[in-house]
């Protein structure tokens, strides 16, 4: 195997996961999901970015660039997660007003994450980039 199909193959198989990750997140945007959903899009940016001389023309750059918008929608979110998680480790009980005030910035910015994995579920961003990144004609051969 070379390392051009490496890249293709370890790209098509981030791009899955990102994929599935998308979905979770337009069912629930818990704590859990939110998390996954991040790491996955940290690690296809990477793989992008490593990998980019396997890839058409800079088909990489714009992508990533999508993949910095969705990780700034769930930025917040997980941001959030922490925080509450903090207080609670340090004995703010689920009724402090900090952890209310958290509460409530956190269910704000779900509902935008909420809105921005569907239109990415809306759109078929794996399908597409797959075609961007000449990944189908990778598993063609």
């Amino acid at each position: 195997m070379t390392i051009d199909e490496h890249a293709r193959i370890q790209t098509g198989l981030l791009l899955r996961r990102l994929a599935i990750q998308v979905n979770r997140a337009a069912k629930s945007c818990d704590e859990k999901a939110v998390h996954d959903l991040r790491v996955s899009i940290r690690r296809l940016s990477r793989c992008l970015r490593v990998f980019s001389q396997f890839y058409p023309e800079e088909s990489w750059k714009k992508i990533r660039r999508r993949l910095k918008t969705l990780m700034e929608a769930a930025g917040p979110v997980r941001d959030m997660d922490i925080a509450v998680e903090f207080l609670d480790e340090m004995g703010a009980g689920k009724r402090s007003p900090l952890v209310h005030r958290l509460s409530e910035s956190r269910r704000a910015a779900r509902h935008e994450l909420e809105r921005e994995v569907r239109t990415w579920k809306e759109r078929g961003f794996a399908t597409k980039w797959r075609t961007t990144l000449g990944l189908n004609a990778a598993r063609k051969a």
